[in-house]
């Protein structure tokens, strides 16, 4: 006897139609193509399918990926209520995995800082001075050249 699926899929009508549109279609990222088509194959409320759901490696097979990748569909279609749209597309990260350095505050410290005077001996402050005096500040973290440079273009500002 065949042990119980632990994610079945089961797709209504609306959301069939949906995602056979979109691996018919070849406007769309190859990811949802593919996610999709692992959905469509998984459905057991396939009213065209001739017989049973084929096996995970059968599908693997069918659709070029590994089995994990099945099961990982599967997964995420259960968890997220089954959800159609939310399991084929991209989950965006909520924030990114380091922290950025330059915050608005330091954007704001650096332009303070070079709206200033240059030190004595210099005429005006090149982008390696504001590396040192920036450097040398305790509250502004270090910071290469080239990150001041990109800081001061994007806020339209000129070192004359």
């Amino acid at each position: 006897m065949s042990r119980a699926k632990a994610h079945p899929v089961r797709l209504d009508e609306a959301d069939r139609a949906m995602l056979r549109r979109l691996v018919r279609t070849g406007s769309h990222p190859a990811q949802q193509v593919r996610r999709a088509r692992i959905l469509l194959e998984l459905d057991e409320n396939d009213p065209d399918r001739r017989g049973p759901v084929a096996t995970q490696s059968q599908i693997a097979d069918r659709v070029g990926v590994a089995l994990d990748t099945i099961r990982k569909v599967a997964l995420v279609h259960a968890g997220l209520g089954q959800d159609v749209e939310a399991t084929i597309r991209r989950r965006r990260r909520e924030r990114p995995p380091v922290d950025p350095k330059v915050t608005g505050e330091v954007e704001a410290r650096i332009i303070a800082m070079a709206c200033t005077d240059p030190p004595d001996g210099y005429d005006r402050w090149s982008l390696r001075l504001l590396e040192k005096h920036v450097g040398l500040a305790d509250d502004i973290p270090d910071l290469d050249h080239s990150t001041i440079g990109r800081v001061l273009k994007k806020r339209h500002f000129v070192l004359i």
